[in-house]
């Protein structure tokens, strides 16, 4: 039993690292495809769509028994919040570019447990209210300097808020996923990006998609391996691996993504930004593994483990 963990672990870490740097290739491709963050998409749902449902039925997940009415009501309120989070953050990567809009959307640890608190009635612990302060400090670095590539001059800021918007509704997202407890991940995925399609389709300007192959290849790219195969390799490196490994695994990334736009758009970071990207970081790592900076006195190991399983850092953007 002990090799087949330790089996386990090796495939699930596997599938984790190799989920990160796809997704962290993604902001590389919607700016390369030109298009408008609804044409982006609602192109990665019409596209993800068709390739989820195949796997599903592949995995004999397509039962009755698996889409009662509250399964599909939740799902879609979920895909709703995930449909405007990749829109939202879509439109951040060319007004803040890839790498600050990456770094900003990862604050959304703390959205998740401010919601948490809210709707679960979860308590924040000291040092998480203290890692929330090391962040809430990176991220008035990071708006401090607009980036000279990549940024339309003057929405700097306007991007930065988007990233925040999409953190936010990728936290909503995960509340809701919570309540779903046993339904397989690749279904939920599933309803989520069909309802995105219908969504999206009157908001989608038709005459603008792609002429030619190579924009074509990007939202192909996008709606069948940064949704599909990710969608699985994801959700099963998460039933295999600790929750600590998996938080870890999971910043591979920001930093791929940071990689991406350094060398196919050169986009590189003042040092005042680099500093608050490495706080925000820092923090999101210290909520994720329930690392104390506060004396914890009666909060004591339970405290923490809450806090730090509150978040898994499922994350298929």
């Amino acid at each position: 039993m002990a090799n087949q963990t330790g089996k386990d672990i090796r495939r699930g870490a596997f599938e984790m690292i190799a989920a990160m740097l796809i997704s962290g290739t993604i902001g590389w491709l919607v700016v390369a495809s030109g298009q408008s963050p609804q044409n982006v998409v609602f192109v990665r749902c019409a596209l993800g769509a068709p390739t989820l449902a195949v796997i599903c039925v592949a995995l004999g997940l397509v039962r009755k028994d698996m889409l009662s009415w509250r399964t599909l009501a939740l799902s879609a309120a979920g895909g709703a919040a995930i449909v405007a989070n990749w829109v939202l953050l879509f439109a951040a990567y060319s007004r803040a570019s890839i790498s600050m809009s990456t770094v900003a959307y990862n604050t959304q640890p703390f959205m998740l447990v401010a919601l948490g608190a809210v709707v679960f009635r979860e308590r924040i612990t000291a040092s998480t209210a203290a890692w929330l302060g090391v962040a809430f400090v990176g991220l008035m670095l990071v708006v401090k300097v607009q980036p000279a590539v990549l940024a339309v001059p003057g929405q700097y800021l306007e991007g930065i808020g988007y990233a925040l918007g999409a953190a936010f509704f990728y936290a909503v997202s995960s509340i809701i996923t919570k309540r779903l407890k046993g339904t397989p991940p690749q279904l939920i995925a599933l309803v989520q990006v069909t309802l995105g399609v219908f969504l999206l389709a009157p908001f989608v300007d038709y005459h603008a998609l792609p002429g030619t192959f190579m924009p074509w290849a990007d939202l192909a790219t996008i709606g069948v391996v940064h949704t599909g195969l990710v969608y699985v390799l994801l959700y099963g490196a998460i039933q295999k691996l600790p929750t600590r490994m998996t938080a870890a695994l999971s910043f591979i990334y920001p930093i791929v993504a940071i990689v991406c736009d350094r060398f196919a758009f050169g986009q590189t970071l003042a040092w005042v930004q680099l500093a608050g990207a490495v706080l925000i970081l820092l923090a999101a790592a210290g909520v994720n593994f329930g690392w104390p900076i506060v004396p914890m006195r009666r909060e004591g190991a339970r405290g923490v483990a809450v806090k730090r399983d509150a978040y898994r850092t499922a994350r298929c953007d």
